[in-house]
């Protein structure tokens, strides 16, 4: 499990409150002993119902605050606008008071959103529980949805800390329904600026868990995804569409594809450019049709993969693609550690289509004696084809056995990678290596990033060198330093 290391915005620090204006209002929500004849404004006067919330206009820095414990049913749908002052933000907060479980809210599939943040701007949203759980699916379904309609850019949406569950959306993905999803459609070039979802725990969603959608060309700048954990999805995990310099970080994806029957990966961008995924764990995702642990797909430009742990993806740990009407350029995957990807005919890395310029290196594969997979496999779609796709300082670990399938990729080059074990015609390598690597305890990796310490180098052992790769991040797999200047160890670990 994630850690949840929450803060309640329950208690508001004096430097928070030092930015807000002197004529912010606290507002206070009992479902039990409230009345909507009340102010509101007090503990021992609170409002009783969401109705009363959703026709207040709230102002910067304003707090709308439900008491713990308490549970009610319909649609939360607030209004108002925080705002920039001398550069400083000063939101409206929503979330709770008092002690014990976080407030409850449920739409009973009475309403396609639960929460429904709509051409509102710096709001900051924790310590809730979210469910939209009705009779029968529902097309668009969700628990928390974030929109900019026309509204042009929508600044600092914060959510942390939100326990979203049952929402029993469409699974099909023209129709699909999300746990959080956030949406830019319309004119104006609406987009988002500084939407942060953190700490988040997704569980039972239909049918994705975390997801953009952009419905206009304008990208989104600032959106961070972090530390979430995310189980039993339906589709999707975590999905970027729409967005430049997008970060998803340290999230686990526990449980994908769990009941769709279309293409559905774990995290994944498409048509954004800059997205850098880090120090994320996806295991558990179902089917083949995708099924991925991570994918980076079309429409995107130097999306970096780094310091990730994929395992017991049916799909594999990594697709690459891009039809041939479009593009998948300049993809970077380094420093992950794959263990047990790829089940029957899926690969544990497929590149679909005409993805150029892909560099993979220094990452360690782990193929179970199990496995009997492509361990690289190469397919056109729709015209495309992969070109220019670099190998350089990977451990391909195979304990059952694995094969290669080129199609018609052009100039696929490798060199000083780790082919051990049985590899049925392995790609020319001009300084491939096939003696057992300096590994621990290869294979041994469960549930959690803490597990892996079997993927580190044996002290006692000399490790295999590879060759210098620019700009390589700096780090390994373990956060110990790579050379800049000299040939780093081969796979994920240095010593």
């Amino acid at each position: 499990m994630i850690k949840q290391t929450l803060k309640l915005l329950s208690v508001a620090t004096p430097a928070l409150l030092a930015g807000f204006k002197l004529s912010a209002t606290v507002f206070y929500i009992d479902s039990a002993s409230g009345n909507d004849a009340w102010k509101g404004t007090t503990p021992d006067k609170p409002w009783k119902s969401l109705k009363q919330v959703n026709t207040q206009i709230f102002q910067a820095g304003d707090q709308v605050l439900f008491k713990a414990g308490t549970r009610y049913s319909g649609q939360l749908k607030p209004h108002g606008s925080g705002k920039l002052v001398g550069g400083k933000a000063q939101p409206i907060l929503l979330g709770r008071y008092g002690e014990g479980v976080n407030p409850r809210i449920d739409s009973e599939g009475k309403a396609l959103d639960t929460l429904l943040l709509r051409n509102v701007e710096f709001w900051e949203v924790g310590d809730l529980e979210i469910i939209n759980l009705g009779k029968k699916r529902a097309s668009g379904r969700t628990g928390v949805h974030i929109v900019t309609d026309s509204f042009g850019v929508m600044r600092h949406i914060h959510l942390h800390n939100l326990f979203v569950h049952d929402v029993n959306g469409d699974l099909r993905k023209e129709r699909e329904g999300c746990g959080i999803f956030f949406e830019s459609r319309g004119r104006n070039d609406s987009h988002f600026e500084d939407l942060q979802i953190e700490q988040c725990h997704v569980v039972r969603t239909d049918r994705n868990g975390i997801c953009q959608r952009s419905r206009n060309r304008a990208r989104s700048l600032g959106v961070v995804i972090r530390d979430n954990l995310l189980e039993d999805i339906g589709g999707d995990g975590i999905k970027l569409w729409g967005s430049n310099g997008g970060l998803v970080e340290r999230n686990v994806v526990r449980g994908g594809r769990m009941r769709c029957n279309d293409s559905a990966a774990g995290i994944w961008p498409f048509d954004c450019d800059d997205t850098l995924i880090q120090f994320n764990d996806v295991s558990g995702m179902k089917g083949t049709e995708d099924g991925q642990g991570f994918d980076a797909d079309y429409g995107c430009r130097r999306s970096i993969f780094q310091y990730n742990y994929s395992h017991d993806n049916d799909g594999g740990f990594l697709l690459v693609c891009a039809p041939g009407r479009s593009y998948n350029e300049d993809t970077v995957v380094r420093y992950n550690i794959s263990q047990n990807d790829g089940f029957n005919s899926a690969s544990v890395i497929h590149f679909g289509g005409g993805a150029g310029h892909t560099r993979i290196y220094n990452n360690t594969i782990y193929a179970g004696k199990n496995q009997d997979v492509p361990l690289l496999k190469f397919s056109e779609w729709d015209g495309g084809n992969a070109n220019d796709t670099q190998f350089f300082n990977n451990i391909f670990y195979v304990a059952g056995r694995a094969s290669y399938q080129w199609d018609r990729s052009t100039n696929n080059f490798f060199d000083c990678n780790v082919f051990f074990g049985a590899h049925r015609t392995p790609p020319v390598d001009p300084h491939a290596m096939t003696n057992r690597p300096a590994l621990c305890a290869p294979g041994t990796g469960e549930l959690g990033r803490d597990t892996l310490t079997g993927y580190k180098l044996n002290p006692n052992l000399e490790p295999q060198r590879g060759r210098l790769v620019t700009g390589n991040g700096g780090r390994d797999f373990f956060g110990r330093p790579v050379s800049p200047a000299g040939p780093p160890a081969v796979g994920a670990a240095e010593p």
